[in-house]
């Protein structure tokens, strides 16, 4: 891990400590030679002083151990019908996988224990079809787990839950990993499978609001992977829980998990119930943001070239547009009073953020700050980006001759040549 790194996951300490990410793994992702790296990341994690909560499955192991046995389960992921011989392999296997993730986390120095704290009732008789041993979660005891996390202790569920008359039941990972994140007021629920996202017909999901998410499962259900289908549809039911953000990610990308908590591009899919965003003026401790995000297209030669001491000259003219309290997208609105134009200058928008409008937001923002000055002309110099200008945001090609005279200085000095788009305002 680079120094730059380590001070890219310290800016987020603040916000995640002493909070709760509930991390539900996939069975198959116990057994991939990246889970190591995953039990690094947690103990991580915990140094932060993050609360952990794992929750796992067990349907790759329930499947090898009928194999093994020569038994054909009658249900793999908890949803379905589970008879006794069923029920026995996912005792076994549970156990089995429990007992591995235990032994994982001891070699990482971080104590846990496994919890009968899933209260859970039968699924009974759905459509005339008796579920036999397949449950549902009626309740967690969330003063146990409480006092687990209090003693540094890490919970694991596995895919069993128990009732009152002390009877097991088979129960659906998925759904054991909304209910503990529920329960423990968790801000982040986060499934680990063997996939890198959720994916709609050819596309992976990287963001997406709940309300959008609810829309592809009612409209396009169908283009969502059978496999992830359970997935996308317990990430709607925990944000509709109140859970504040849910990712999907894949567990044999090493540090994975953590480019997924500590970075704002992440590695798979983010489901939030809600997005905190904002277009703000820009900070002296936004420079080295406003950097970082525009090297890209600076190398490109999209955007020309600013130095710190240049922005931090300008800074009252730049922009920041923030999710969650990280800079994302930017943009300046250079004023030239006197000609009573104004530049819309440095619109760069992360590459992890296209297409969802953020480019538009800054446009619309920095056309109403030129009115409100009371400014009659837009311009905005591009080599690359002049048809989004025009066929997005109004621009109409002009010409050098339309620049302020001390703009038109540098421009020439530049040699960049790049095309003149105008915009009236009044």
């Amino acid at each position: 891990m680079k120094l730059t790194d380590l001070r890219g996951i310290l800016q987020y300490v603040p916000q995640f400590r002493e909070k709760t990410f509930v991390i539900s793994l996939d069975g198959a992702v116990v057994t991939d030679e990246n889970f190591a790296n995953i039990l690094t990341d947690i103990a991580l994690m915990r140094s932060l002083n993050i609360r952990v909560v794992l929750v796992h499955g067990a349907s790759a192991q329930i499947r090898a151990l009928g194999e093994e046995l020569g038994v054909q389960p009658s249900n793999l992921d908890g949803a379905g019908i589970t008879d006794g011989p069923t029920l026995k392999l996912a005792l076994t296997a549970s156990n089995r996988l429990t007992h591995e993730i235990l032994e994982g986390l001891s070699a990482n120095d971080l104590r846990a224990a496994c919890t009968n704290a899933i209260l859970a009732h039968p699924l009974g008789i759905l459509d005339g079809v008796d579920h036999l041993f397949t449950g549902k979660v009626e309740r967690v005891d969330v003063e146990f787990c409480q006092k687990l996390l209090d003693h540094d202790i890490i919970p694991v569920f596995p895919p069993l839950g128990f009732d009152g008359d002390g009877k097991t039941y088979r129960v659906n990972s998925d759904s054991v990993a909304v209910a503990v994140a529920v329960a423990l007021k968790a801000v982040k629920l986060m499934f680990i499978t063997t996939q890198e996202g959720i994916r709609v017909g050819d596309r992976v999901i990287r963001q997406m609001p709940v309300a959008d998410l609810e829309s592809v499962l009612a409209m396009q259900k169908e283009d969502i992977q059978p496999h992830m289908l359970s997935k996308a549809i317990h990430a709607l039911e925990a944000c509709k829980a109140g859970i504040p953000r849910v990712h999907v990610i894949s567990g044999s990308v090493e540090e994975g998990l953590l480019a997924e908590v500590f970075t704002n591009e992440g590695v798979g899919t983010l489901i939030y119930a809600n997005e905190f965003q904002q277009i703000r003026r820009a900070l002296k401790k936004d420079v080295r943001s406003i950097v970082k995000l525009t090297k890209s297209s600076v190398a490109s030669q999209e955007l020309i070239k600013r130095t710190r001491a240049g922005i931090e000259k300008q800074l009252s003219d730049y922009y920041i547009f923030e999710i969650d309290g990280n800079p994302v997208a930017c943009v300046a609105l250079h004023v030239y009073p006197e000609h009573k134009k104004g530049e819309l200058a440095c619109l760069y928008v992360s590459a992890a953020h296209e297409n969802q409008g953020i480019g538009r937001k800054l446009v619309q923002f920095v056309e109403n700050k030129a009115r409100d000055l009371g400014l009659n002309e837009l311009i905005a110099l591009s080599t690359q980006a002049f048809t989004y200008f025009q066929s997005k945001a109004g621009f109409v090609e002009g010409s050098p001759d339309d620049l302020p005279p001390a703009r038109r200085e540098k421009y020439e000095a530049s040699g960049r040549k790049s095309k003149v788009l105008i915009k009236k305002l009044r």
